[in-house]
């Protein structure tokens, strides 16, 4: 599936020979993941180009004239098209010319040089592991020592993955986003413009169901059960009053076994809540709560009256859904920019042969979307299981091994659209996810 590739800003800067050239800050989930030059981009699909041929996506000219504002603009909008199409090829995002030159762009852009470094995970439980490595790490390599050194099966390793995660003083956690196999956690540690972030090791998939294939993996079950005890400490789960007396005598037992066969049952096991946000259903101004996960978009919907309404919105029913960035962005120089501040996701919902938008704004948008596909995937996986003969390969992130949850097969289209003009520093920016009929 296409990532969330975007290209909003570019500077002009002046070279050592007097000249000028554009500097382009490209995001990756709305925080700025790199700044590079087209020259450098060119150097990369002309190494991508010997691997791969005539098969990668047409990469924007070069212009040997001044360029027009139009024509600069266009390159703009050619460049991060590229970025997108490129990166939805597994073949190409397993590939070392791929995250090697990502790598640098990314310790490059924030003045990062490679060194030792020792990188503190935290598990569920609140627990940290130490991990011994290089500033240059990815977020793949960093998961594979992990695994490791808790003794996780190797073909399980690809069931989790590393969060950037921000702790509040009352307790409370938000997911900030998932970390891409080739992004670095050490830079997007030192680029968060977040206060009390860290790097945290979860489970990344939302389909309960696939706990039945970790269960023979003791670490795994660790994971899951530190992971349930915390889901339920965060309110994130829902146990009635006899569930939690009950999960907590299995707790005090030290009964993994049974305590996640229990959470299973609990309302909203597995589930990722996103933090207090925005709707505009069933009126505008509405107060919600989300929780994703078991191919559903649960809400608890607070009214302006005060009184509560819980709604849930199955993904076999969303048609399609767009994340759009509202408002002005004004590159600096500075480490880094977000563009999380003025954010709104907003999915078409088919329901009795009426279709409607229902539109949520939060700061999460991105990493909404990114379980929104989650959830897609997963979906899919089991289709391939049952109709072998969908062909249609799914380009899933990541460079590790294939796993269960890993579909072959896709029948998803994200298209990138830009909502009217997009200037430099003012305008609408949107991300456009289509879904085929019939899924």
């Amino acid at each position: 599936m296409k990532m969330h590739f975007c290209i909003p800003v570019s500077q002009q800067r002046p070279d050592a020979l007097g000249g000028r050239y554009v500097l382009y800050s490209v995001y990756l989930d709305g925080f700025l993941f790199c700044k590079v030059r087209y020259s450098q981009l060119h150097r990369w699909d002309e190494q991508l180009r010997r691997v791969f041929g005539n098969c990668l996506p047409p990469f924007p000219p070069k212009y040997y004239l001044a360029m027009t504002t139009a024509m600069a603009e266009e390159r703009r909008d050619q460049l991060e098209r590229y970025l997108q199409n490129v990166t939805a090829d597994p073949r190409v995002t397993r590939s070392d010319v791929f995250t090697e030159f990502l790598t640098l762009v990314q310790l490059h852009t924030l003045n990062i040089a490679i060194q030792n470094v020792e990188l503190a995970v935290f598990l569920p439980d609140g627990r940290s592991i130490k991990v011994e490595g290089l500033t240059s790490d990815t977020a793949e390599r960093v998961l594979e020592v992990m695994a490791h050194k808790l003794g996780l099966q190797p073909d399980l390793v690809g069931y989790f993955g590393l969060f950037l995660i921000r702790c509040f003083p009352e307790g409370k956690l938000s997911v900030v986003k998932k970390l891409a196999d080739f992004e670095l956690p050490y830079t997007s540690l030192q680029s968060s413009e977040m206060e009390n972030c860290k790097i945290g090791l979860r489970k990344w998939y939302l389909d309960p169901a696939l706990d039945s294939m970790l269960m023979d993996c003791r670490a795994a079950g660790d994971l899951l059960y530190m992971q349930a005890v915390q889901d339920i400490e965060k309110e994130w789960m829902k146990p009635t009053q006899a569930q939690r007396e009950e999960l907590k005598a299995l707790q005090k037992k030290e009964n993994q076994t049974k305590f996640l066969e229990l959470s299973q049952e609990v309302r909203h096991y597995g589930y990722v809540q996103l933090d207090p946000c925005i709707c505009n259903h069933p009126e505008p101004g509405c107060g919600a709560q989300l929780s994703i996960g078991n191919n559903e978009i649960s809400c608890c919907i607070t009214l302006p009256n005060g009184q509560i309404q819980d709604i849930a919105f199955q993904m076999s029913r969303v048609k399609r859904w767009q994340v759009t960035f509202l408002g002005t962005l004004l590159d600096t120089d500075g480490p880094q920019r977000t563009l999380n501040q003025n954010l709104e996701l907003r999915f078409q919902y088919s329901e009795d042969s009426c279709q409607q938008w229902f539109v949520i704004y939060t700061k999460q948008a991105f990493f909404l979307s990114s379980c929104l596909k989650k959830m897609i995937s997963e979906r899919m996986a089991k289709l391939t299981e049952r109709s072998p003969e969908m062909q249609i390969e799914v380009p899933e992130q990541g460079r590790s091994k294939k796993h269960p949850n890993q579909p072959s097969q896709q029948k998803v289209y994200f298209n990138f659209l830009r909502k009217g003009k997009m200037k430099r520093s003012e305008g609408d920016y949107v991300w456009d996810t289509l879904m085929e009929e019939g899924l």
